[in-house]
């Protein structure tokens, strides 16, 4: 399993993509790491490579959403894993974070 260390936050085909674990111990940085890519008025963050998170990503998509928004820009999640999709369930979030479907 890879570390928090390990995880990286790219844009690739038109995309930002999550890559590795989104904990506690690495939402500040990566949340910071993301909003620096917001670069178009429409922004499609790709979850898919996400392995291990806590109740932390919740907030991290939520700061993206309210960053994106305030910039007049619309976001899109995409390839949520099943783990990320329960605790946005959990969390009662499901009617805020606009999640796109393949």
């Amino acid at each position: 399993m890879a570390s928090n260390s390990d995880t990286v936050i790219r844009c690739a085909n038109g995309r930002i993509i999550v890559d590795g674990a989104v904990t506690i111990d690495n939402v500040v940085m990566l949340t910071q790491q993301g909003i620096a890519l917001f670069d178009d008025s429409v922004v499609i963050v790709d979850l898919e490579k996400i392995i291990e998170v806590d109740s932390a990503v919740i907030s991290m998509l939520l700061e993206w959403l309210r960053t994106a928004r305030k910039n007049s820009r619309s976001l899109h999640y995409i390839n949520l894993p099943e783990s990320v999709e329960s605790l946005i369930q959990l969390y009662g979030v499901t009617e805020i974070i606009p999640v796109s479907r393949k």
